[in-house]
């Protein structure tokens, strides 16, 4: 289905689990300097793009670049900053619209002809994988999303974006038409030095199942989101 832009075991001791992927905070005098960034073609379904790997030195970060076309400074290009979500993206869980809002989001850059998609390895809200599932398990036992998070001892969301910032600023794409429901993203990135001059919506129609955390995205951390 195509889409198109609109117009406009008891797990509950926290002190237990606080260990997580904790990256420090980049004073931004400091820009970060890549030592190798490998890049190939990448034929996909949505259209062509050229992949490149970045690693953050100082933090051992690893995040991919996925580029159509040619970027252009003085251009603003269609954006997605994607967290990683492996149950969603490869496991196709209908515990989040991870999944949907990927695929769309390639769907639309490739169809822009320019943009860049970045997925960057901060897995449930920057929390890790182990912690994530366990927060799913509290999760089945009656917490929403947030609360799961705040209960093992985390922020509700733990992202950052300045490493994703300074990709960006590698490609040459320092003006952007964000995808994004989360005002928090756009904040992220223009605090790093990004010009965000416009947020696209990037919803994907809730179901059964994923409704319930949906809602809590935006009741509980402002994501903007029209269908719930």
């Amino acid at each position: 289905m195509a889409f198109a832009l609109p117009d406009l075991c008891d797990v509950r001791d926290p002190d237990r689990w606080k260990e997580g992927p904790r990256r420090p905070t980049r004073d931004l005098k400091d820009k970060m300097r890549f030592a190798e960034v490998p890049r190939a073609a990448l034929p996909t379904r949505f259209g062509e793009f050229t992949i490149y790997g970045f690693r953050d030195e100082d933090t051992g970060e690893e995040a991919v670049a996925l580029v159509a076309g040619e970027i252009r400074p003085d251009s603003a290009i269609l954006v997605r900053i994607h967290s990683q979500c492996l149950t969603g993206d490869v496991f196709a869980s209908r515990r989040c619209d991870c999944q949907d809002q990927l695929y769309a989001a390639l769907e639309l850059i490739a169809g822009s002809g320019v943009g860049v998609l970045v997925y960057q390895q901060q897995e449930g809200r920057g929390i890790g994988l182990i912690n994530k599932i366990r927060a799913y398990e509290l999760q089945d036992q009656g917490l929403d999303t947030v609360a799961a998070n705040e209960e093992l001892g985390f922020q509700p969301d733990e992202r950052q974006y300045e490493f994703s910032a300074e990709i960006l600023k590698y490609l040459g794409a320092s003006r952007v038409r964000l995808l994004s429901n989360n005002p928090d993203k756009v904040k992220g990135l223009e605090s790093a030095g990004i010009v965000v001059e416009e947020r696209l919506p990037l919803e994907i129609p809730p179901d059964a199942s994923t409704r319930y955390y949906l809602e809590a995205k935006k009741r509980r951390l402002g994501h903007i989101l029209t269908g719930v």
